[in-house]
């Protein structure tokens, strides 16, 4: 397939079908899209559907408005607040970030992809979203639909596909169509359509990992001891009696040494 067919394959399908009204799609009133908010539901994003995401989004950015407010609060208040969306780690990378950005950029997210990875949590993939969709510029980056989208159309039966060959069709894409921004909405959600109508087929590509197993894990009895601090500190024999798990008291050794919860005189809280 011509780059310029793929394209109009693209564009086509997300002028009729795409997901015009998310939230973090909006502009503010002057036009302009606000980094900070970008940021937060490209967090949320990973490895988290939109449908999950949405709700929690709109909660977070209700109560940590502004990179500031996020920097300023406890972290412990971000903790709950992120709960339902798993994977807890992102929300203190983000709060983390969020403290860098006040601290060393003056409460201004950074402009260049070279300097948002230099933020707790972000890898070139992140950042590279960050600048096309707060700032338009045309960076090439790769994530789960982008392969698929692009493995369908271009690698079709191939199997072991390489990021290195995906993003150049990428940025031959991004000379072709002239908004990364629009560009990469499009890809998202016709990565999705793809993905319900054909199958993964990011799977082809030798960087796909598949998600572990939830049930059962470390990381849902970590976030069952976060929700059951959300309420207040408890004394750690009790937590560690209510989590029931054997697990319960390295998981939350663990824990205390991230930073995730705080240890004193035999009781566990959020920091």
């Amino acid at each position: 397939m011509q780059i310029e067919d793929f394209i109009q394959t693209l564009m086509s399908y997300y002028q009729a079908s795409g997901r015009h009204d998310l939230p973090w799609r909006l502009p503010e009133v002057d036009g302009s899209f606000d980094p900070y908010k970008i940021l937060v539901s490209e967090i949320m994003l990973q490895q988290t559907q939109v449908p999950r995401v949405l709700p929690k989004y709109e909660a977070f950015i209700r109560e940590f408005p502004t990179v500031q407010t996020l920097a300023a609060a406890p972290l412990g208040a971000v903790l709950v607040a992120w709960q339902g969306l798993g994977y807890n780690r992102r929300a203190k990378y983000l709060w983390q970030a969020a403290q860098m950005v006040v601290q060393e950029f003056g409460g201004v997210l950074p402009h260049t992809q070279q300097a948002l990875v230099r933020l707790p949590g972000i890898g070139a993939n992140t950042a590279g979203a960050v600048m096309a969709y707060a700032y338009n510029e045309p960076v090439p980056f790769v994530e789960t639909n982008i392969r698929t989208v692009y493995i369908h159309h271009f690698f079709h039966d191939q199997t072991s596909v390489a990021d290195k060959d995906i993003v150049a069709l990428v940025a031959a894409s991004l000379q072709a169509e002239g908004s990364a921004r629009t560009f990469y909405w499009a890809l998202m959600d016709y990565g999705t359509h793809l993905k319900q109508t054909v199958g993964n087929k990011s799977r082809a590509s030798v960087s796909y990992a598949r998600q572990s197993k939830f049930a059962g894990s470390v990381r849902q009895l970590r976030g069952k001891a976060l929700r059951a601090l959300a309420g207040g500190p408890l004394d750690e024999t009790a937590l560690i009696t209510l989590l029931s798990d054997e697990r319960s008291s390295v998981v939350l050794a663990a824990m205390a040494g991230e930073g995730m919860v705080r240890r004193h005189h035999g009781l566990v809280e959020l920091p």
